[in-house]
């Protein structure tokens, strides 16, 4: 089992996918709209993942809501953005209430299909002219609030059986580029980092599993973006912010990281990343970066094996119930 996640390019497992699989031994696959069609389709698809990998995979999704769900209408119902929940609740226990059951609805709908992992809560904390690739994907401008909306879907999530993974550590929200474009660079001193960006994190560091950000902070490390810089994984991810966690990479295939594939998985796993996230299903692409990503081994397998304890079978659901309070209340601000 090799540390590394990758995509797959349809809605069916394809030949040589099944022979990629099998050889490279990803520790999971990740989901994408144009994987998922029906119900009884993204189920098929998943047992077909577990069954040519020859183990319980853990099978990923970002499915976050409004802009990035990747599962939606006709077969599943719409969430919101995150940025909802903190206009529709009256009071923050509110706001956290219904961050708590939306995200709880989610896990349900992805355990129907076996999907068992959701690239959410996105703990960014954007500010007025930052680029809109957080927006309104991000639960507040306030870091408190992120920290504590963050944290109400988290439990939701775990609640439905599902594991989180915040992102993006240690913040992306300050940006003013998109990373799947270009090489986002972050001029914001280390105080005033400390104090918006990554303080939301620092508060869920007991959280399972993160996701890191491509993005370059110059106040930390000018010269590496911190997927792929150890000062920032060593001295903020795990030193400051205190997450021990699983950390796992956005996407390498992001245009904000450059070299070959191959080598992007070489540094991010150099600078203390666990694993190593490749989105596209570009058999070309993917297997470089299997190539450099190690055998999952030592801590990071442990780091591995202590986020998969984490999803359990769901909690009980008055299902109906649990959708009128959810729609009933998120419906008068969508």
């Amino acid at each position: 089992m090799r540390a590394f996640i990758c995509g797959l390019k349809g809605p069916d497992l394809l030949a040589e996918e099944r022979a990629f699989l099998q050889d490279a031994q990803p520790w999971g696959v990740i989901l994408f709209k144009r994987n998922i069609e029906t119900r009884e389709q993204v189920a098929r698809l998943t047992a077909n993942v577990r069954d040519t990998l020859g183990r319980n995979a853990p099978i990923l999704v970002d499915q976050e809501g409004g802009r990035v769900q990747r599962l939606g209408p006709p077969h599943w119902r719409a969430y919101p953005a995150a940025a909802l929940f903190e206009r529709a609740g009256a009071d923050a226990a509110s706001a956290e209430r219904f961050a708590w059951l939306g995200a709880r609805l989610i896990a349900h709908d992805l355990r129907e299909v076996g999907i068992d992992v959701d690239c959410l809560p996105v703990l960014d904390t954007p500010e007025a002219g930052s680029h809109a690739i957080v927006g309104d994907r991000a639960y507040s401008r306030e870091p408190g609030r992120v920290a504590r909306l963050g944290r109400a879907a988290a439990d939701g999530l775990m609640a439905g059986g599902a594991l989180p993974v915040m992102k993006h550590i240690p913040g992306h929200g300050r940006t003013r580029a998109d990373s799947h474009l270009e090489l986002p660079v972050v001029a914001a001193s280390r105080a005033d980092l400390e104090a918006v960006d990554f303080a939301p994190f620092k508060a869920n560091a007991d959280l399972p599993m993160a996701m890191s950000a491509h993005v370059v902070y110059t106040a930390i490390d000018p010269n590496a973006p911190g997927t792929q810089s150890k000062i920032v994984i060593d001295e903020i991810v795990r030193g400051h912010i205190g997450f021990d966690g699983l950390l796992m990479t956005d996407d390498l295939s992001m245009k904000a990281l450059s070299g070959g594939f191959r080598e992007r998985a070489e540094r991010a796993i150099a600078a203390g990343c666990d694993m190593v996230l490749h989105c596209n299903g570009d058999l070309a692409e993917a297997r470089p970066v299997a190539d450099g990503a190690p055998l999952l081994a030592g801590r990071a397998l442990e780091r591995a094996e202590a986020a998969l304890a984490f999803v359990r079978e769901p909690a009980p659901l008055d299902l109906a119930a649990a959708l009128a309070e959810f729609e009933g209340a998120m419906g008068a601000v969508a």
